[in-house]
């Protein structure tokens, strides 16, 4: 007779440990299952031990559904393709392909994911019109959710690959004002963005709802000369910033307010401001993501609270500490510097 195939045989109910690659695949080609959840785990986490017991529980409850356990670093060349950096993670499988993704030990959100695609594989084709349709309107509002909308895999400070990290680049570098979205942050977006505007690869720029295009495009829209035309965004969040700075002779931009600092930071230069006796406005940044990520460009000053007599940036707080203590604040707040 045939030797067993090394565990990959199923009980329904239980967690199946995978050890080795080709068992890993035999796994995830299972007909009868259609939903796969695999918890990429190390024995000397303690989070992963807890999520398996989790995993167990889920199990039991959802016996149509294959639960598999992985041993993160004992099968390298299966991480490493599916991009594990951190245990535990799990991933979500249809028909062998990867669906869904949950980074970290968040026991209530691996049920309600578990929940939400064992019950997507088991409607019927008259019930997943309505979902598409529920997934095109949030398309619609996602692709609408800023003048400028990026979306990338990873953040603008953290790009998680060299086309995403290029188009960062060049927006930033045309002073472009953007919002962006992580697709790696919900793969539902991630494969319903490329149907909804047939566009197959990431990242994807739109402008007022638009698809512009991939990285190519926004290259040859840059080499023409057409990208500060078709993003017209930047010369005017450049005219919101100038206005800003000259709303009041002595303007401080922070986190919160003269009544509230949100940091400690913030709250120290706030101290010293008030000390002088000089009036003094401020603005929120926390309130706004536009002016707080376009203000560091425009004056090149990474970090807040940034302040400015007459339209001109003075500093931050260190600078503000040294002028205090040479006596020479006053005579630059009142202007006379």
């Amino acid at each position: 007779p045939p030797p067993p195939r090394g565990g990959a045989a199923m009980a329904a109910g239980e967690v199946v440990a995978a050890g080795s690659a080709e068992q890993f695949q035999q796994l995830l080609q299972q007909k009868d299952r259609s939903l796969v959840v695999v918890h990429f785990w190390a024995p000397w986490a303690p989070q992963c031990t807890q999520m398996n017991d989790v995993m167990a529980a889920l199990a039991k409850e959802h016996t149509q559904v294959t639960f598999v356990k992985l041993e993160a670093e004992a099968l390298p060349e299966v991480s490493e393709k599916y991009g594990i950096s951190s245990v535990p993670t799990f991933l979500f499988f249809k028909n062998s392909q990867k669906v869904d993704r949950l980074d970290g030990a968040h026991a209530p959100e691996l049920t309600k994911k578990v929940q939400r695609h064992a019950a997507s594989s088991s409607v019927s084709a008259g019930s997943n019109d309505g979902v598409k349709e529920d997934l095109n309107v949030r398309l619609k509002k996602l692709i609408n959710a800023a003048p400028c909308m990026l979306f990338m895999k990873g953040s603008p400070k953290e790009p998680r690959c060299g086309f995403s990290k290029q188009m960062v680049e060049i927006l930033n570098k045309h002073g472009i004002s953007f919002s962006s979205f992580d697709i790696f942050s919900d793969e539902e977006v991630r494969q319903g963005l490329k149907t909804y505007s047939n566009w197959p690869t990431y990242p994807q720029l739109y402008v007022a709802g638009e698809l512009i295009g991939g990285l190519d495009i926004v290259k040859e829209l840059e080499a023409s000369g057409e990208l500060d035309t078709v993003c017209p965004k930047a010369q005017k969040l450049e005219d919101r910033l100038k206005i800003l700075i000259n709303k009041a002779p002595v303007m401080l931009f922070m986190k919160g307010s003269k009544q509230v600092a949100k940091c400690g930071f913030s709250k120290q230069i706030i101290e010293i401001m008030n000390s002088t006796g000089i009036d003094y406005e401020t603005f929120d940044i926390l309130e706004d993501e536009e002016v707080r990520q376009g203000l560091k460009t425009y004056s090149n000053w990474p970090t807040y609270p940034q302040l400015y007599v007459k339209g001109e940036l003075v500093g931050g707080l260190d600078i503000v500490k040294e002028l205090k203590e040479s006596g020479e604040l006053l005579p630059i707040l009142k202007g006379e510097n």
